[in-house]
């Protein structure tokens, strides 16, 4: 039996860091571990020029706890108004890897995404000329599209269409939930990958609605039937390059999840890279983990991967995670898998 794996430092190539007082408090609970993330854009307001990522970079490195290491990726909120100019430019001088599209209302801090997709072409076709991959929030929002639907109709209504109209244009599907945002990457070529989340490995649609309502589980994407769930454990620990670690960790604080109108958002920064060797273990598949967590992302992005190591350590009692993270803004909770765990990363 395995008890110990070195896997070069990980990166999570999805990850909400928010802003202030809760930037200070979570920021630690990714570095710890991981190398770089990929920042959400999704702020109130959203970062949606080069200046602002700038300036929300500068805020994050400032937060950094004195000896941690940790870089972040700045990305661009896509709006109907963005500037492919300023989108240029800013990748042009390294700020930014990426843009974010989420369509308006889809989920967190949305309201300010792309209702109408043929004013963002200028901005895609830029994009696909130099290169920048687009990050989709892979949901339709219409109403009469039943929730745990909006993943397959946004691939064959949205994203299908745009990838066709805009050859070149380099896609990353972010938390994909479904057999069908699998299949659809395994379909197709290199320029199109996916992220996939701790959490989703985890936990199907009955862990937030069987036995009462479990808001810390209440995310979005949903979290789908159980075949989903496994559709997406055999592509994570697949070894192909096309899928990588996106935690989309994202911290709320407990009276805002645990209201009439709850947050939707899992926070895993703490223990993400504990519960993935746990799933990989069970799934036979730890010479895979490294793959996941620590190189698909960066050669999808043109990037190195980290010289650092991270030791993953498996223990004969379970490991103990804390509960909970105190912020200024109140306590958020940290992901329960609900099982006991064994591993410790260092």
């Amino acid at each position: 039996m395995i008890q110990s794996l070195t896997i070069a430092r990980p990166d999570d190539w999805h990850l909400h860091l928010r802003d202030g007082a809760m930037l200070t408090a979570v920021l630690p609970e990714t570095a710890r571990h991981f190398a770089r993330a990929i920042i959400m854009p999704n702020l109130v307001p959203p970062v949606v020029t080069g200046a602002q990522a700038a300036a929300y970079r500068d805020r994050i490195l400032a937060a950094l706890p004195a000896g941690q290491t940790f870089e972040p990726l700045m990305t661009l909120y896509l709006t109907e108004d963005t500037d492919p100019a300023d989108v240029a430019a800013a990748h042009a001088s390294g700020l930014i890897k990426a843009v974010k599209l989420y369509p308006a209302g889809a989920t967190t801090n949305s309201a300010s995404g792309v209702g109408d997709f043929d004013k963002v072409r200028p901005v895609l076709e830029k994009m696909a000329e130099i290169g920048l991959p687009l990050c989709v929030h892979g949901e339709v929002t219409d109403a009469d599209i039943d929730i745990f639907d909006r993943e397959a109709v946004f691939i064959d209504r949205v994203l299908d269409p745009i990838r066709k109209s805009t050859p070149g244009l380099r896609v990353v599907m972010e938390h994909i939930t479904t057999a069908e945002g699998v299949d659809y990457v395994k379909s197709n070529d290199h320029d199109l990958g996916a992220t996939i989340t701790t959490h989703h490995l985890i936990i199907n649609r009955n862990h937030i609605l069987v036995g009462g309502i479990k808001p810390h589980y209440y995310c979005l994407p949903v979290a789908k039937r159980e075949i989903h769930r496994l559709a997406l454990r055999a592509a994570a620990t697949s070894g192909d390059a096309r899928f990588f670690l996106g935690t989309d960790s994202a911290p709320h604080t407990d009276p805002n999840k645990e209201s009439a109108c709850g947050c939707a958002g899992c926070f895993t920064a703490t223990n993400t890279m504990p519960l993935l060797a746990h799933v990989f273990e069970q799934d036979g598949a730890l010479d895979k983990l490294e793959g996941f967590a620590s190189r698909n992302g960066p050669t999808f992005y043109g990037l190195p991967v980290n010289n650092e190591t991270l030791t993953l350590t498996k223990h004969a009692q379970p490991a103990s995670f804390p509960a909970k993270i105190d912020t200024p803004d109140g306590p958020v909770t940290v992901f329960d898998p609900g099982y006991p765990v064994y591993w410790t990363a260092t």
